[in-house]
């Protein structure tokens, strides 16, 4: 297998097979910021609404519980093939990227919305009691209170979640979206071996997500360290 790598090697790194790459790693790299960013915002948004306590949000609150639990439980690649064959049923031609994205909004902001929340209540209640005392609304003792606190408990399993979801996006190659996966089996379709096609998919793949994982251990331990201190 060594030999037929080295052989295949000079073909392998041609300008256009390292664009093409290069082109597909962009694409995993948009994918998963784009499934974080919009994960994060409506996962916020989710969050709040789940810890509302009036009966007028009863029915916000039933929905984001539904779409929490929804897409925290249905895989990933169910989830793709709803919204392919959703947009399909409209009529229209919507690119396949924008299916991609759409998935992975839908899913990243179901898990970083219960992320969120499990951190926000993790605050002991005596806070939120002092923030009402005073005449805190909701959106003031989140803001001014509990997520200053709460945010270094949020940050760990939301980097954990971000390095996985790299992974995750590749299963978009299903539908036909360029990213990396897919990059990997043109590049096999086109006579390169197997494992140097995907080896190099293998290596493109820890060479983003490594040091995101390791950014996230850093926090994890400042974090750590600076909560002992404090104890």
């Amino acid at each position: 297998m060594l030999a037929t790598i080295l052989e295949e090697l000079p073909r392998f790194l041609t300008y256009y097979n390292l664009l093409f790459l290069a082109q597909a790693a962009l694409a995993t790299l948009a994918l998963s910021a784009f499934g974080c960013i919009v994960g994060v915002i409506v996962g916020f948004v989710l969050a709040f609404v789940r810890l509302t306590p009036s009966r007028l949000w009863l029915p916000l609150r039933w929905f984001a519980f539904l779409y929490t639990e929804i897409f925290r439980r249905v895989p990933f690649l169910v989830t793709l093939m709803l919204c392919f064959f959703a947009f399909q049923a409209t009529g229209y031609d919507v690119p396949l990227a924008v299916v991609g994205a759409v998935t992975v909004a839908l899913i990243a902001s179901a898990f970083i919305g219960e992320i969120i929340r499990g951190g926000l209540v993790s605050v002991h209640r005596n806070q939120w009691d002092a923030a009402a005392t005073m005449n805190f609304t909701l959106p003031q003792t989140i803001r001014h209170v509990v997520l200053p606190q709460a945010w270094k408990i949020i940050l760990p399993p939301a980097f954990g979640f971000f390095v996985m979801f790299i992974k995750d996006t590749a299963l978009a190659s299903q539908i036909g979206v360029i990213e990396l996966t897919y990059a990997g089996k043109v590049l096999n379709n086109k006579g390169f071996s197997a494992a140097l096609s995907f080896g190099s998919i293998l290596l493109i793949y820890f060479a983003i997500s490594y040091p995101l994982a390791r950014f996230g251990k850093h926090l994890e331990n400042r974090l750590a360290a600076s909560r002992h201190h404090r104890t």
